[in-house]
């Protein structure tokens, strides 16, 4: 296991303890549903050779994925006027967004636009994939890539 892997897995696990204790149903769900995720993760790493498991970046973006699911589940329920079930999506992203780092603010997510749109001689809309592919690598769980899309498509018309 890779030392700093292991400093995301030793705070979801002290969390899920911690829920345990307080006998905490929802977030002690939440918080199986996020181990469940990695070790899915490191299976299929497993399969493909990989020993050391799942690193804190993927950790990252794993969370980020979920996030996303949420929000969508969230929506897909207030449209269907299931208000209970979208307010436990909601909470649950509450519990998931405790693991991720300070998400960047509208201007700091232009900002890095701008240097990853210089950094890649960005010219046309042809050009937005290694953007992307940029912002991704270095902003995983930090960034809002809908914003940072929508920011990038807007900059190269």
């Amino acid at each position: 296991m890779q030392g700093k892997s292991r400093d995301m897995r030793e705070r979801i696990n002290a969390s899920l303890k911690e829920a345990m204790k307080a006998k905490d149903a929802p977030r002690l769900s939440t918080l199986r549903l996020i181990n469940a995720a990695i070790k899915d993760q490191d299976i299929a790493l497993r399969g493909e050779g990989v020993e050391t498991g799942v690193s804190d970046e993927q950790i990252l973006s794993i969370l980020a994925k979920m996030i996303k699911q949420r929000q969508e589940s969230a929506s897909t329920y207030e449209e269907a006027g299931r208000l209970e079930l979208a307010e436990k999506e909601r909470a649950e992203i509450k519990v998931i967004e405790e693991f991720l780092p300070r998400q960047l603010s509208d201007d700091e997510i232009a900002q890095a636009v701008s240097e990853a749109m210089d950094e890649v001689g960005a010219s046309s809309i042809r050009d937005m994939g290694r953007v992307m592919g940029l912002l991704k690598a270095r902003y995983a769980g930090r960034m809002d890539f809908a914003r940072a899309g929508a920011a990038v498509k807007g900059r190269l018309k």
